[in-house]
């Protein structure tokens, strides 16, 4: 396919998995154009790199490309949607082109979960480029080292992201994959949690014969779904009968040391930048395919070690010479609410603020309680109206949702119906010498963020 497309218009091209793809196209010398509803910090970023980008859905954006790709957020009646397909332009939605890529390189992996996708990438990531395998990443998430959520690399390795969005990982036909965690999450998508596991079973048994599969076995779903996974796999985790795992683990401000197992055989003492047990779980499943690649053990701990994050992943923007710390975060799910909660609790005694904004109306109706239990770890919470995404509102389904239950579970500092003007001057209320406030959720929250930077200086 890619053979035959010079031209590629790229509709949503502003999306973080979008605009990865597009700029790795570009590097590889492809005409790149696009459309999408706002302007964004990714899309004044292709901007600059010449990427011509209309801003608007209109079939005038339709000239001559050789191809369409679409992002996941694009309804099928999308007005260019309808142009191309009435020129006979071949159209695919993102996934489709992802997978077009990964035919490009000897060994692709893809990493896939409910949760640590991007953290898992990038580390691994870290790692092929510590071993000067020179790798091609396609990356969900601004990482700190690169400041991209792309790189193309000359060699024979290809690491991207498996979204099981829509089920869009099927797409793929990976030669290694990761598998983090399973939950129930987008149920838009998916009834429930057994529609879930079916899912990331074809997706594990799409693998070639010859293929390898890095699975958690701490996640109580995925010990599940393992007797039914029929290509070769390697474990990691915590638990102790894990092929790879993490003993003696010790948290010192926001690192992370443990001391590295296979086999029950001790390896190494592995530090990491960033905190938590998510964050270390993260890390073997880098390993694990970092070792399955024969990289040396010494190369793996030095390319984890030099590992400092990614954007909006417990980012730490702002220090403030009183000893408070502001922190940005993606979490939208309640495990990531409460893994990332519990990171920092982990690393300082000091009073954690969050701010907390619910993405897309049903998760909201499906996981308040769960959310309300993951937020009462915060000392004090403020809840913000729902961010709708992609979704219109659903009747009786708001913030209050989460505040009712976490006020009948006892919590005390909670702050809601606050209109998101005026948070700056609340916040300015209630801090204190030494708080560490968090910014959360995969909306526009994040630029909250900023604005109390400038006010905490």
């Amino acid at each position: 396919m890619l053979s035959k497309s010079k031209n590629i218009h790229f509709i949503g091209i502003g999306g973080i998995g979008m605009s990865g793809i597009a700029q790795l196209l570009l590097s590889m010398n492809f005409n790149i154009t696009g459309s999408d509803i706002i302007e964004s910090n990714r899309i004044n970023k292709l901007k600059d790199l010449n990427i011509d980008i209309d801003i608007g859905h209109s079939r005038n954006n339709i000239k001559t490309p050789d191809l369409i790709v679409y992002s996941s957020a694009i309804k099928l009646d999308n007005i260019e949607i309808i142009e191309a397909k009435k020129k006979f332009i071949p159209v695919i939605r993102r996934a489709e082109m992802l997978g077009e890529l990964l035919k490009l390189k000897k060994i692709s992996i893809a990493v896939s979960g409910t949760h640590g996708k991007t953290t898992t990438s990038s580390m691994l990531g870290a790692i092929l480029i510590e071993a000067e395998l020179n790798p091609t990443l396609v990356i969900g998430g601004i990482v700190n080292s690169f400041g991209s959520n792309s790189v193309s690399g000359m060699g024979d390795i290809i690491v991207v992201e498996a979204d099981e969005f829509d089920r869009s990982f099927l797409s793929l036909n990976p030669s290694m994959n990761v598998i983090n965690n399973l939950e129930l999450d987008h149920i838009d998508c998916y009834k429930d949690i057994e529609e879930t596991k079916d899912a990331f079973i074809s997706f594990a048994n799409m693998l070639p014969i010859y293929g390898l599969s890095a699975l958690n076995i701490d996640d109580e779903n995925i010990l599940d779904i393992i007797k039914k996974i029929k290509r070769p796999y390697k474990t990691f985790g915590l638990n102790k009968n894990a092929d790879i795992c993490a003993k003696n683990i010790r948290y010192n401000k926001f690192n992370s040391i443990y001391e590295l197992y296979k086999n029950k055989n001790k390896l190494k003492r592995i530090e990491l930048n960033v905190p938590g047990k998510h964050n270390i779980q993260n890390s073997l499943a880098a390993i694990v395919i970092a070792l399955e690649l024969n990289i040396n053990i010494d190369i793996i701990k030095k390319g984890l070690l030099k590992y400092n994050g990614v954007k909006r992943r417990l980012e730490i923007t702002h220090r403030t010479k009183q000893g408070s710390i502001l922190i940005d975060d993606y979490a939208h799910h309640p495990t990531e609410v409460k893994a990332s909660l519990l990171a920092i609790k982990n690393s300082y005694i000091n009073r954690i603020i969050t701010i907390f904004q619910p993405h897309l109306f049903s998760r909201t109706l499906n996981f308040y309680k769960e959310f309300a239990e993951a937020l009462y770890l915060s000392d004090i919470v403020f809840i913000m109206n729902i961010y709708p995404a992609r979704e219109k509102p659903i009747k009786n389904v708001t913030s209050q949702l989460i505040v009712d239950c976490l006020k009948n579970k006892g919590h005390k500092k909670i702050y809601s119906n606050i209109n998101i003007e005026d948070l700056n001057h609340e916040i300015k209320k209630i801090i204190e010498i030494g708080d560490i406030i968090i910014t959360m959720g995969a909306g526009d929250i994040t630029k909250q963020n900023k604005i109390l930077k400038k006010s905490l200086l």
